[in-house]
């Protein structure tokens, strides 16, 4: 259950920097308040983990060849695929610009919930 709630917060936070890092990466509306884009990316970074424990596993298996064939890199269009489904997903709550914020989203999403992880996981 620790790990769960560990992997969720990683996520809300690792989801604010890339909203912080990346312009074309929005969370809520613009005139909204702290509370309720806090709400909005703790609903996002939900929709997020969902997508990468339910989708995520499906698209590497089909993409193995790519994988294996670029040794790894294709991991990071496949990290900014799932990012643009949760924006398509959250609606009007999340919002990718394009392929391009998508990959630098999904770089910086990756290295900060890595970061999160370490910190958090200590036994």
């Amino acid at each position: 259950m620790t790990t769960i709630l560990m992997k969720f917060v990683a996520n809300a936070v690792a989801l604010a920097a890339a909203v912080w890092l990346v312009s074309d990466i929005t969370l809520g509306e613009e005139g909204d308040s702290t509370g309720s884009k806090a709400v909005t990316l703790l609903i996002v970074a939900l929709i997020f983990g969902l997508v990468n424990l339910i989708v995520k596993p499906i698209v590497k298996l089909f993409s193995l060849p790519l994988l294996i064939l670029t040794l790894g890199l294709f991991t990071l269009v496949i990290n900014a695929l799932m990012l643009m489904l949760t924006g398509w997903l959250a609606d009007d709550r999340f919002d990718v610009g394009g392929f391009g914020s998508a990959v630098l989203g999904g770089l910086i999403i990756s290295i900060v919930s890595w970061a999160v992880n370490l910190v958090l996981d200590r036994d």
